[in-house]
């Protein structure tokens, strides 16, 4: 008996396509890496704290749950609302662009189905065009 394929965002569908916690932390560990050394992401970089760990460690276990599977950021930290979180921030459409940029490339060399990496992509412009707050 053949089972139905799994849909992106349905269910754990996503959380699964990632390699669960595990994956999500090499996909972020790897952003960072990114934010941290791209000329174009400078700016980001400097909305950061010197020491990325909280950074790696609140978008990890935010993509958990996002991606339907266990909700490690409320575990930890409380619920979220993502631009209230970012208010503080200046952030416009070059530090939106900056940010899905490193992640493209973050993306691009994880180990998953490309058109997982496409989905996912596209479903992160969104809350990255929600933080934005300025023109």
């Amino acid at each position: 008996m053949q089972s139905e394929p799994r849909v992106y965002g349905v269910g754990d569908a996503s959380f699964l396509a990632a390699g669960g916690e595990e994956g999500l932390r090499k996909l972020v560990d790897r952003f960072y890496e990114l934010i941290d050394t791209r000329e174009d992401a400078r700016v980001i970089r400097a909305m950061h704290d010197k020491d990325l760990t909280v950074s790696r460690d609140k978008l990890t276990r935010f993509l958990c749950g996002w991606l339907n599977g266990p909700k490690r950021y409320q575990e930890k930290y409380g619920a979220i609302s993502i631009p209230g979180s970012h208010a503080h921030l200046a952030i416009g459409a070059a530090e939106r662009d900056a940010w899905l940029s490193c992640m493209r490339e973050a993306l691009a060399e994880q180990p998953w189905a490309e058109d997982f990496k496409t989905y996912l992509l596209q479903a992160l412009s969104r809350p990255a065009e929600r933080v934005r707050n300025q023109p």
